[in-house]
């Protein structure tokens, strides 16, 4: 399946003030990249001005090159999350937001051949990944009711971790600048935590999200900088965090759907390379991939390049 590609102006805010709920867009500019999607849960860069994106609704894993051209990789697929590419391999989730019982797998992609081969059955809710420095991957299980907390695999040897930290309810996670801890949240609290990857029973609150009743906080990604951006799935916003005070404003607002079905707004958030610099990029359950291309004076190197991670 293809759609024509879509690249279209979309205003980001004018406020500057630096209050949780409150806008600091000025300066931003979205466009639409690709529309007509479905709902989409999570991406990640293809390395060459494209992306990969998983279709949670539609149950499929798409790719969108760097015109804006969609193809469809798999379809059939329960509830896809996670996505994380290493060289040519595609690792990403299924079964988020199922069953309890853990029908959830993580599953490798070939992009070259196509081949596609379970490493990990039987997980709970299953939802963000990321791919550490040394090439492990962790896995937060976003398990409601019961918290399952946070696992880590490891690709080279099959290494299965369960239980690597017990932090009730994380989703989205994302390294820190210093490459020693990563961020997550608790779901249900709005809380940013921060976990130290030779601690990860020793979870601490950062900052707490206050935008409404429940802004639910998804996938995130964090800069060399140390600055934190955040979807908010409810909220229909994008946030920027300063983890150091807690500091919170929304870059990107009024991007939820209309219906009364939650999640409805932006699911994920990536750093990509947008000519010579650095963009955001996010999808949203209203099935739209959005490129966010920052002010003059802000530094969206993300914290790990390729070259950073060990094989």
């Amino acid at each position: 399946m293809a759609t024509a590609p879509v690249a279209h102006a979309e205003t980001a805010g004018s406020s500057h003030a630096q209050t949780d709920g409150a806008s600091c867009a000025e300066g931003w500019q979205a466009d639409i990249l690709a529309s007509g999607l479905g709902g989409l849960e999570n991406l990640e860069p293809d390395g060459v001005g494209g992306f990969y994106l998983s279709g949670i609704v539609k149950g499929v894993l798409y790719h969108v090159d760097s015109t804006g051209e969609v193809t469809t990789l798999l379809s059939g697929l329960d509830n896809p999350a996670g996505l994380r590419l290493v060289g040519d391999d595609l690792y990403f989730l299924t079964g988020d937001g199922t069953a309890f019982t853990g029908t959830g797998t993580l599953r490798r992609y070939n992009v070259t051949t196509g081949a596609v081969t379970t490493l990990l059955p039987g997980l709970v809710q299953p939802n963000g990944l990321l791919l550490l420095p040394d090439g492990d991957l962790l896995i937060s299980h976003l398990s409601i009711p019961f918290p399952v907390g946070m696992s880590r695999y490891r690709p080279s040897t099959g290494e299965f971790t369960p239980h690597w930290s017990n932090t009730p309810y994380p989703n989205g996670i994302a390294l820190t600048a210093d490459q020693t801890a990563i961020y997550t949240e608790n779901d249900f609290t709005s809380q940013v935590l921060r976990i130290p990857l030779d601690a990860p029973m020793d979870a601490t609150v950062v900052a707490g999200v206050h935008d409404g009743l429940f802004p639910g906080l998804d996938d995130m990604v964090a800069t060399h900088a140390g600055q934190l951006y955040l979807a908010g799935d409810t909220s229909g916003r994008v946030y920027s965090m300063d983890p150091a005070t807690g500091a919170t404003c929304a870059i990107a607002t009024g991007w939820q759907m209309s219906s009364p079905m939650l999640p409805n707004g932006p699911t994920s958030v990536r750093i990509a390379r947008d000519g010579q610099g650095w963009a955001l990029y996010v999808t949203s359950i209203d099935g739209n991939l959005r490129r966010l291309r920052p002010p003059p004076g802000v530094d969206l190197t993300p914290v790990l390049a390729d070259a950073d991670v060990q094989g």
